[in-house]
């Protein structure tokens, strides 16, 4: 409500000053009012009211300003902001270029407004018509001479329509600025389903995969009835489908976005393997015991992931240094939990490439090996 009355008093104040500036202007053009106040008051006065108005209207209505100012148009003929002597297609000494008067700046700067905000196109054509037949008109009345008509036509384009293309050609460039910031604010938000989309694979996948590790290792528990070992095998399968669905969600929420920022989640490599191995996975750790680099915790989880997917049981060997990350796994000891085609080894590899390194992951000694080198 504070903000509208505060507007309100803005609005009042910047008409009020407006107006005040164009009976200056139309002072200065009619009788001084100390030598001849009844010619002021017939000539001058009738014009402030006049301009009072097309303040008012001209507010929202910029093109209604325009037509009620037709009086104070480039019309005095007599004064220009140059003069010329035309020789051809005829001889046409002393032509008065763009007559111009005080008052007439402020039906530019009207018009310019017409360009400028989106006006109903019918009634700007229809007051500039007006304005063009007026114009016509005094030429006729004045004697139809080719210097009156190029006076004329100079008046016109310099107060009307030049005006009117620079406001046009403002707004376009405004709206494209405007679909620029919103081109970017949708790229931003892609960018950020991405990231969300990439994390939830690496965090939801992890957790997942080790479910399944947990279910296939309950499967071949000795001491289980038939109905718990199928049940087991039930639980790893669905954990197996989940972890499918998973990715195929990621994908839809991933399409046309761009890579992940590099933000590492908020646990460390030594809670990811500890968590890793209470779930039944044998993993050896060897820290270098300097700084860990920034994309340690992602690669760590995904090595794990996969060899929890593809590789269950297999013995893990997971090595982080400054520079190089590496999570190597054994051969397979039981069946895969999951189907090969996830998308969290691309989008590491995206995420590795932005940060200046190189990823290598290939088949070893009858394993896996995921390599992570840094500068």
């Amino acid at each position: 409500m504070k903000g509208q009355r505060r507007e309100s008093r803005r609005r009042l104040v910047h008409g009020l000053l407006l107006w005040a500036l164009l009976c200056v202007a139309i002072a200065a053009e009619g009788p001084d009012p100390m030598l001849d106040a009844a010619g002021f008051g017939l000539q001058s006065v009738p014009r402030m009211a006049l301009a009072a108005v097309a303040v008012i209207a001209g507010g929202r209505r910029p093109e209604l300003a325009v037509a009620l100012l037709l009086p104070f148009g480039p019309w005095r003929f007599e004064h220009g902001l140059a003069t010329s002597d035309l020789v051809w297609p005829l001889a046409l000494p002393g032509v008065k270029i763009f007559p111009f008067a005080p008052a007439l700046s402020f039906v530019m700067g009207y018009a310019y407004l017409c360009g400028r905000r989106p006006a109903p196109p019918r009634s700007a054509v229809a007051v500039f018509a007006v304005v063009t037949l007026a114009g016509a008109g005094l030429v006729v009345v004045r004697g139809s001479g080719p210097g009156l008509w190029i006076t004329m036509v100079s008046g016109l384009l310099g107060a009307y329509v030049l005006p009117y293309a620079a406001g046009q050609v403002r707004r376009r460039l405004l709206q494209q600025r405007e679909r620029a910031e919103l081109s970017v604010a949708a790229q931003a938000r892609l960018r950020e389903r991405a990231r969300i989309a990439r994390d939830m694979h690496d965090s939801l996948g992890h957790d997942l995969a080790l479910i399944a590790v947990r279910a296939a290792g309950l499967e071949l528990s000795p001491g289980l009835d038939t109905a718990q070992v199928r049940a087991a095998g039930e639980l790893r399968v669905a954990a197996a489908d989940a972890t499918e669905r998973l990715r195929q969600i990621i994908g839809l929420l991933g399409d046309d976005a761009g890579p992940a920022p590099l933000t590492p989640v908020g646990e460390d490599v030594a809670g990811l393997v500890e968590r890793a191995r209470a779930s039944g996975m044998a993993i050896t750790l060897r820290l270098d015991g300097g700084p860990a680099p920034g994309l340690a915790h992602a690669v760590v989880q995904e090595g794990l992931t996969n060899a929890a997917k593809h590789a269950p049981g297999a013995a893990v060997t997971v090595e982080v240094s400054p520079s190089r990350v590496s999570v190597r796994n054994g051969p397979s000891r039981g069946r895969p939990v999951a189907v090969p085609g996830g998308l969290g080894l691309a989008g590491l590899r995206e995420r590795v490439r932005l940060a200046g390194g190189v990823l290598t992951a290939a088949p070893r000694q009858g394993g896996f090996e995921l390599t992570v080198e840094l500068p």
